[in-house]
């Protein structure tokens, strides 16, 4: 029974960390580039759910005011940041990107200070099914996850937008010439992963209400080792690894001999994956036209 309590906290953190690696992966696979500032915009989007829950005292007004905020940050970000660089090194895109995550923790630090604010969402409790003790945040998370998932899913199969990021992706030039707005697609990326970067905050501060500036540090790197593991590039492949990430993490924390080492457990196991399949599970490898 305790298993079953574990399994089910597992899928639903891993459904927070596939969340944030499709904004990984959506990013990498059309535009080319790490966005390294991903992680802080999870933390942009807990302290608008706190400024909205101030405000408004509403958790439903506070979740779509953070997704919005969330939209116009990565937009704002991909059209002041990184499109000047859209023909430069990857070296000059990844120092930027790691100078827009600075510059973010420093702009919440100035403006919310560096004492943890705690937030709490709302009060959800547990239910017990079967001697089994669920929380229902847990629940929750999980289906806003799988929800998520498959509505990408079918976004991107069955839209003309969504196929039309398809084809960005395979090959930009080629798409360009049958008439898409790359510059247009690659925008609406960043605001669907800022979305999603929003929506995985609330459900982490649902499991742990306590904001503060490096608040998207550590799920940003795991959601990326996810979305490595998956296969970068891959919506599919970021979901499995999320959920992979999730899972084991949870089984180690539930264990307390190695629950100090969950962290170093999790990285270890992308380095072994890389290792046996370089492209991750779903990854496929690209060939280079010379």
């Amino acid at each position: 029974m305790e298993f079953i309590s574990t399994l089910i906290n597992g899928l639903s953190l891993g459904g927070i960390y596939a969340m944030i690696a499709l904004g990984y992966t959506m990013v990498y696979g059309i535009a080319k580039m790490l966005n390294f500032a991903h992680g802080d915009i999870i933390m942009a989007g807990g302290y608008a759910i706190y400024v909205f829950l101030l405000l408004s005292g509403n958790p439903i007004v506070a979740a779509v005011g953070a997704i919005v905020m969330c939209v116009l940050l990565g937009v704002v970000i991909e059209k002041i940041a990184y499109r000047p660089l859209r023909g430069a090194s990857p070296l000059a895109v990844l120092i930027t990107a790691i100078g827009v995550s600075y510059f973010l923790q420093s702009i919440a630090q100035i403006v919310f200070g560096s004492a943890p604010k705690m937030i709490i969402v709302a009060q959800l409790g547990i239910i017990k099914l079967g001697g089994v003790t669920i929380d229902v945040s847990a629940l929750i998370t999980l289906a806003c996850s799988a929800v998520v998932m498959v509505a990408l899913t079918c976004f991107v199969k069955y839209t003309k937008v969504g196929r039309a990021t398809v084809a960005v992706s395979e090959d930009k030039g080629a798409a360009q010439l049958m008439g898409v707005n790359v510059n247009n697609i690659i925008t609406l990326t960043f605001a669907i992963g800022s979305a999603l970067a929003a929506l995985a905050a609330l459900c982490y501060l649902l499991k742990a209400p306590s904001m503060y500036s490096t608040f998207g540090s550590l799920p940003g790197i795991k959601a990326f080792t996810a979305a490595v593991i998956g296969g970068i590039g891959s919506i599919p492949g970021a979901m499995l690894g999320g959920i992979m990430m999730g899972v084991v993490e949870s089984i180690c924390n539930s264990v307390p001999v190695i629950a100090p080492y969950t962290d170093a457990i999790e990285f270890s196991l992308l380095i072994i994956i890389l290792l046996v399949k370089p492209t991750g599970f779903l990854g496929k490898k690209r060939r280079e036209k010379v």
